[in-house]
Formats: structure tokens, sequence, C-alpha cells
């Protein structure tokens, strides 16, 4: 017997995306069209079974995104359904109902690969949160295959494939490492590759098969980076209008990876000391901790030692943080590795805008392999793009010609006019004054000259800057600095 079905009424509430599958397997007939009549108005399109044999038989018709499944069911139990069910569809999420749940079925149900569980009678909010999770874990799960997949494509030649003496220690500490649940802090330069070191321990690890969440704390105000981090509750400031969930749970059996960890203002770096020590936080507007088993992988750019002493990082986090340490080395401390990258990004760019990519000529090479790269990686692989894209190499070449030269005539030296200045004879001056000023005219000079460099993209030229983004945007601000017609360099 196939499942019954539901469509969504026309005009209700829409609350998730169109046309999630729902699958109901439950005896209880009321329980049933409760939960037809509930998340068929919440845009769920609703199938019903009354058993787990019905429900499994019936699995190449509904293919259901989501399934809720009763624990004690006629016939076949709701524990024998949940075996063959994740047998038949593992990525499918399952939620437990039960109001006759004991501690041992509960424990197996979840390693039977349970979502969550619920006893009966639920209140509906309660139901849709775990919905949510269930759903967005999924999506997480589904998003941590293709990126798994790129790195297992990526990892060998971006990393991998040098043999020099720092390449290899780091290889040996991986490997060591990779498949414990001890945190690992990565250190280099922006565009060195720290995001891949990372998603690298995770595929290596025995939590291969658990999401890997990413969070830029260099992205986000503090306040948003805490509810981004840990969730928050209804009613937990203004416009929280249903709980969120934090990026701590979803990775929760996985890995985090904190990005650019250095730029975490202390009141959150505490919060992220208390999840270390005891794997454990609270939402924003909760009144109870939550526990989490989740791996944590740092990465830095920033000289995290000189942040302590100046009192902008905690040194008990700085200690939590710095069990390992992989250190990657800049590309310009790498020639040997940047014919094999480049090879390796003009077969990619080629598949990916359909061009036959040619190999370059040995002056570009030349020039490629002499050239300092301080955007490491990241940068060569969007010079490759761009060559790949316009089909040519000169316009690379040229670029790299601009960025060689010095910054402004004169080495780059600020006079007296540059700074408005003139002395008379015999007048006093303040040097300390002098000395300021002339701080902000190398300092606008500099960001200008960034600016122009990345073609005005803030993010990356905060990046090149070692400075945040909110910092960046002030400094552009004071020194009158904007990409706008005539106002490109302000008055520098």
């Amino acid at each position: 017997m196939v499942p019954t079905y539901a469509k969504a009424r026309a005009g209700g509430s829409r609350e998730v995306a169109d046309s999630f599958r729902l699958l109901v397997i439950d005896d209880d007939p009321g329980v049933r069209e409760y939960l037809q009549a509930l998340m068929s108005r919440r845009g769920y399109v609703v199938f019903t079974a009354a058993g787990g044999e019905e429900a499994l038989s019936g699995l190449a018709v509904t293919r259901p995104d989501l399934v809720t499944l009763d624990l004690v069911l006629d016939g076949m139990d709701g524990l024998e359904t949940l075996r063959r069910l994740k047998k038949r569809a593992p990525d499918v999420p399952v939620v437990m109902l039960s109001g006759h749940g004991h501690a041992r079925q509960i424990v197996e149900a979840m390693q039977l690969g349970a979502a969550d569980f619920l006893r009966k009678p639920f209140e509906a909010e309660e139901l849709q949160v775990a919905f949510q999770k269930a759903l967005e874990n999924r999506a997480l799960r589904q998003e941590v295959e293709e990126l798994r997949g790129q790195a297992g494509r990526n990892g060998t030649s971006l990393i991998l494939a040098d043999d020099d003496e720092s390449m290899r220690e780091m290889r040996d500490v991986i490997e060591q490492v990779a498949d414990t649940d001890i945190t690992v802090l990565i250190r280099g330069e922006s565009g060195t590759g720290k995001e891949l070191v990372a998603r690298t321990l995770h595929r290596l690890s025995s939590r291969r098969d658990k999401p890997f969440v990413k969070v830029n704390c260099a992205a986000l105000p503090s306040e948003l980076l805490e509810s981004e981090l840990f969730g928050f509750e209804k009613g937990a400031f203004t416009g929280a209008q249903r709980r969120k969930l934090g990026k701590f749970e979803y990775a929760d059996r996985g890995t985090i990876f904190l990005d650019e960890i250095g730029e975490m203002s202390p009141a959150l770096q505490a919060k992220l000391l208390q999840v270390l020590q005891d794997g454990e936080f609270s939402r924003l507007g909760g009144e109870s901790d939550v526990q989490v088993d989740t791996r944590v992988i740092a990465a830095t750019n920033k000289n995290l030692e000189e942040a302590v002493e100046q009192g902008s990082f905690r040194e008990d986090l700085y200690y939590r943080l710095n069990v390992v340490t992989v250190q990657l080395p800049p590309l310009r401390q790498r020639p040997s590795v940047i014919p094999l990258l480049v090879d390796h990004f003009l077969r990619k760019f080629g598949a990916e805008y359909n061009r036959e990519p040619r190999a370059l000529s040995t002056s570009t090479m030349e020039t490629f392999v002499r050239y300092h790269w301080p955007g490491n990686v990241r940068e060569l692989e969007n010079m490759v793009r761009r060559m790949i894209v316009l089909g040519s190499e000169q316009a690379v070449l040229q670029e790299i010609s601009l960025r060689e030269r010095p910054v402004e005539k004169n080495g780059g030296g600020l006079s007296l006019e540059d700074l408005d200045l003139e002395l008379e004879d015999g007048e006093k001056v303040d040097l300390k004054s002098i000395a300021k000023a002339a701080a902000r005219m190398a300092e606008k000079r500099v960001i200008a000259r960034i600016l122009d460099q990345t073609r005005w993209n803030r993010k990356e030229a905060a990046e090149r800057l070692r400075i945040s983004y909110k910092a960046l945007l002030y400094k552009m601000k004071e020194g009158g600095l904007s990409d706008e017609p005539g106002g490109r360099r302000g008055s520098a």
C-alpha cells in the first residue's frame, strides 16, 4: 500500500522552502491527521503511513526530504523501521516521536542515525525547530560532500605537491593529528591556504562524515558574531522571532573552523574558552547550557603573541588554541611549487570557463617564479583565472609590473609640501605633530595603492593590509578615500 498524500494548501504560510517532502509514519490516525494539517499549512508536501512496511514499500513514490517516525508501531517496530530506512535512504533525516521512549531506546535510535527525538505530546514550535535543524544539517552535509570532493582534487596540488623540508614537516603534523580531536591552530599569511589545511584535517579525521562549518571571525561585528556562533532564543532581542541555532550546534560531532580568530573580541573569547574547556555554552537569551561535541580548528595571520602582550587576546585562550600549530610558509618561499600550481589552475579554469588552456610562455613563468606574491596562492589563482578569461598573458604581466614599481617618486618619501607645512626661520616646530601627520599621510597612500591593486575590493584590501574590514572602512572615511568618480584617491 502506497502512503497517502496531501498537497500543501494554497495560500498557506510558507515557512520552509517550496515542496519539502515530509513522510509521517505513525499508527495513531489522530497524530497523522494533526501532522498532515499542521505541516501542510507550513508549506510541506505531506505523505502519511500507518506502519513501517507501508512506508518502506512506498519510498520510491514519496522520496521524502524528512521523516517523522513513531517509536512504537504495530508490526515492524520503530527501531527496525529506522534501521531499514537508513539503509535505503541514509541521507534522509528521521525525527523520532514517542510517548513511551526509555533512555535505552532513545540512545539506540540516535546510534541508528535518528536526527532528533521528541516526546509526545510536543508543541508545534518544538517540532518546527527539530525539522529546521534536521533539514539545515542535511544541507550542510551535502555542501560538505561537495567541498570534500574539491578538497580531495585540490589538496595535493595546493598543499602536498611541494617537497621542501618545511612542507614535509607540515604534512607529518597533519597526518599525526588529523584523526584526533586535538585543537589545531593554523598560521600563515593571507592566501596561503589555511582553510584548505583545515578541510584536509577534517577529511582525514573520523569526523569526515559529519559537518565541517566555517566561520570568518573578521566578517561580522562582535554582537552578530556571537549569535552566529552560539545562536539565540526567541525574544532574546528585538527581532528575535524564533530560536536560531548557532554554528557550534550545526558542527556537533563534526568540525568548526574559526578563521581569523585573532579578530575576535575579548568578550567572545571568554565564551569560546568555555566551549573549549567544557564543551558547552548558552544561547543568547538562553537559561540552560547546550552541550556539543565539536572539534575546533582555528586560523590566523596575526601575531597572537603580540596580541597577548597588548591585552587584545586572552592568554588562557591562546594556550588552549595553540596545542598543535601548523605553520604555512608564504608562496615566495616555495618558488618550486609555482609551475605545479599554475598548471593546476590552468586546467581548473579552462574547464570552468570552457576555454582551451595554453601553457605559459617561458618568460611569463620566469616572471611568476621571481614575483614575490604578497597575496600568495590566492593571488596566483586569481592571476591565472584572469589569463584564462582574457585569453592573454600580457594584462597579467602588466599588472605584476605595476605592483613591483615604487609607491611614489623619490622612493615614496613625504616632503614638507605633502604635509602642507611652510617653516619660517626661527619658527618653533612640534615634531610629534609632524610625525603624526606624516604617519597619516603615509598610511593613506599605502591604503590607496592597495585599493587600486585590488580593484577596490575592500575585503581583499583589508586582508592585504592585515586589518579588519571595519577598520579599513574607518580609515578610508578618515582619509577621504572613495571609489566614486573624482574621489578615487581622495586628496592624496
